[in-house]
């Protein structure tokens, strides 16, 4: 385990930096908790890309404890600020997945261009594929014929079947046949790739309504999961880009991806504090194996450690 936990601190290092080696530089030589140890964490915070008022609601609760006397030194602040981000960090919402016990478990994924949507799949078809699940992949984004291709190829890299249509067809028809397939055929999981759209695209968000019904209708109750993927690298535009997926189509998780190449990692804590939507999974790298559950406690320890 602490192998482990210090390999993900190595991915988290530039976060890591951002937030816990600027707090070291604050509290090195310092024994006693004052107004302006106080203000130059609040200026970390504020700075860290965990979001204004996130940061202000950690301070506030930090003094809080202070006047309860329960921190009356930099150490015990430490570890009160390392337990408020896991509070923060914890959904009690959040849930195993569930499969269904006749059809397949249905998962929709959603999120702007770059955000590595595409790749995100693959790994995540490569996670389930080491549980023992057939996987199939579903090319709902017909927008562009290079999507359909990449997603071709993460399949066979994976070993994961796909269907796909050409270039234009209609994506709530792919989707359709899809479901048919996977039904018949005995799938575990069917994750579906969509066109990386902007939020604030009002037809292509009305498309993944209509992908939703149509998931709705060929097995009730799905998609059984709607999975929004992040960039991490954006920092605090995450976040409004979670409220718009949230607000249109509904969502159950976030992965966040490429957080290995950031400083911004703080995100998390606002995006978890805000919207109150559970992180599932982290990237924390470019290989299909280099994708993690998200775990509130190890975090906190490896961005404050």
């Amino acid at each position: 385990m602490l192998r482990i936990l210090k390999g993900f601190k190595e991915k988290l290092s530039k976060t890591r930096e951002t937030i816990a080696g600027r707090l070291e530089k604050i509290f090195l030589g310092k024994k006693e908790l004052t107004e302006d140890v106080l203000d130059q964490i609040e200026e970390v915070l504020f700075t860290s890309d965990i979001g204004p008022s996130t940061a202000e609601e950690l301070i506030s609760r930090v003094k809080e404890r202070i006047s309860r006397k329960e921190l009356n030194d930099t150490e015990k602040l430490k570890q009160a600020l390392k337990e408020e981000i896991i509070g923060f960090l914890e959904i009690p919402e959040k849930r195993k997945l569930i499969f269904p016990e006749s059809d397949p478990l249905v998962i929709l994924m959603v999120g702007v261009n770059g955000v590595g949507k595409t790749t995100t799949i693959g790994k995540i078809a490569y996670m389930m594929k080491g549980k023992g699940k057939k996987v199939l992949l579903v090319a709902a984004d017909t927008f562009r014929a290079a999507a359909i291709d990449q997603l071709r190829i993460i399949g066979e890299k994976v070993g994961a079947d796909i269907v796909k249509k050409e270039e234009g067809a209609d994506p709530s028809s792919v989707v359709f046949d899809a479901l048919d397939i996977a039904k018949s055929k005995k799938y575990d999981v069917v994750i579906i790739d969509t066109a990386g759209r902007l939020h604030t695209k009002k037809g292509l968000m009305e498309e993944l309504k209509k992908i939703k019904r149509v998931c709705s209708k060929k097995i009730p109750g799905s998609p059984h999961e709607t999975w929004l993927v992040l960039d991490a690298t954006i920092g605090q535009n995450s976040i409004y880009q979670a409220k718009e997926f949230k607000s249109s189509v509904g969502i159950t998780g976030i992965i966040l991806a490429k957080l290995d190449g950031t400083a911004k990692g703080g995100v998390i804590v606002g995006i978890c504090h805000q919207l109150r939507i559970p992180v599932l999974y982290v990237g924390i790298g470019e290989g299909m194996e280099d994708i993690r559950e998200f775990d509130p406690e190890e975090f906190a320890e490896a961005i404050l450690s």
